[in-house]
């Protein structure tokens, strides 16, 4: 890319295996899902925005769905000490494979 070029990153985003004793279940449409799966993404202006997903409690071949993530204290903790240890792995890559 040459000085005159301006990169464009459209997304940053980060998928986070929720530890088992933080997780919990919603509703939606009748049917309860356990949520397993944060998407961070880091928006332009620099803040975190999270989505959590998960599969019916049934099991079955029901869709991955998302879930607004509950503000609690150690939900944040977890998206922002995700974001934290992505940014540095992000850092320390080593080009191509």
């Amino acid at each position: 890319m040459s000085e005159d070029e301006q990169l464009v990153i459209s997304a940053l985003a980060i998928n986070v295996s929720i530890p088992e004793a933080l997780r919990w279940t919603d509703t939606r449409r009748g049917q309860t899902f356990r949520l397993d799966t944060l998407n961070v993404r880091m928006l332009p202006n620099g803040h975190l925005a999270a989505k959590a997903y998960g599969r019916p409690v049934e099991g079955g071949r029901g869709a991955y769905v998302s879930f607004t993530v509950p503000d609690r204290p150690e939900l944040v903790a977890l998206v922002e000490a995700a974001a934290d240890r992505a940014g540095g792995m992000w850092a320390a890559h080593r080009g191509l494979g």
